[in-house]
């Protein structure tokens, strides 16, 4: 049996006339007969009972009859399914994302409006450190990339990239720590003999990069004590008197007691936020959530 042979099936069976059936399909009476006949003889079982007045199913015929709905209906998702996936209106986006970005109000905005707008498509997220975001690009193993890259980055050949939002780095001390005393712009030199707690090295993070930049410009080597992959987790190390870390003022909403921020002196504190995708990636899906994601203004660290 096929799908063409179910459809005329069922429109037999609802009408319970070849003639009816003929009609509501478009086609002739005699080839519908056949392809009934045809049913029957591969099945070995009478579909139909009919005579010269009367047409009603058989048990087989009524059993089939739901099964072949069931069928129908189950082609006709899949066939739908594959037309929103053309139009960019169904599937999967892979997303991936730095440790900060969720902090920032117009990321789950972005996410909600967009699941909004499309409701077959799952987002499917995960976090990556810049530099996996863009292996992970360049393998194709994700679509999208929301990065924090360092002041020296320049996107490789066939990533696009947009900027989306821009914060600063902040020194981040404990609350005792003399430096703490005082609330304005602090120069990086002013950091000099502190001991660091950094995310790891070989994290692939922009942010270790950023820091590591700031603090070469300004004549000196960041002494590492402790590296920590979850910046809340930096922040209760620092509480705690372990260090001082250099981390986005975005982190100054969590709230964490025990830890003061102080603005950094220096321009090239200024940190961006990216969105990066394969420049040679046309999907429909791309396009409509790049539509969400890039086209509105968006504020700077909302």
């Amino acid at each position: 049996m096929d799908f063409r042979q179910l459809r005329y099936f069922v429109a037999v069976a609802e009408e319970l006339s070849f003639s009816a059936a003929a009609r509501r399909l478009h086609i002739s009476q005699p080839p519908l007969s056949l392809q009934i006949k045809a049913m029957e003889e591969e099945l070995g079982a009478q579909l139909l009972k009919r005579d010269n007045r009367n047409m009603e199913l058989t048990e087989a015929g009524a059993l089939l009859l739901d099964e072949a709905r069931r069928a129908l209906s189950h082609l006709d998702r899949a066939g739908e399914v594959v037309r929103q996936a053309v139009r960019g209106e169904a599937g999967e986006l892979r997303i991936a994302f730095t440790a900060s970005v969720p902090m920032f109000d117009a990321f789950p905005g972005i996410l909600r409006e967009f699941r909004e707008r499309h409701p077959a498509v799952i987002a499917d997220l995960t976090h990556m450190s810049s530099a996996q975001q863009l292996q992970s690009l360049a393998d194709k193993a994700i679509d999208v990339g929301f990065l924090r890259p360092s002041p020296l980055f320049y996107p490789p050949a066939g990533i696009t990239v947009h900027e989306l939002w821009r914060d600063r780095l902040v020194a981040v001390l404990p609350s005792s720590h003399p430096l703490a005393r005082d609330t304005g712009p602090l120069p990086m030199t002013a950091l000099a003999r502190e001991a660091f707690i950094l995310f790891p090295r070989g994290l692939g993070c922009g942010l270790f990069e950023h820091v590591g930049t700031l603090a070469s410009r300004a004549g000196f080597g960041t002494r590492i004590r402790q590296e920590a992959r979850e910046g809340t987790t930096i922040l209760g190390l620092v509480a705690a008197g372990m260090g001082i870390s250099i981390l986005p003022e975005i982190y100054t909403k969590t709230g964490i007691p025990g830890v003061a921020y102080r603005p950094l002196d220096t321009p090239d504190a200024a940190s961006r936020l990216l969105l990066a995708h394969r420049a040679s990636d046309d999907s429909p899906l791309l396009e409509r959530f790049l539509s969400v994601a890039i086209a509105p203004a968006l504020p700077a660290a909302a």
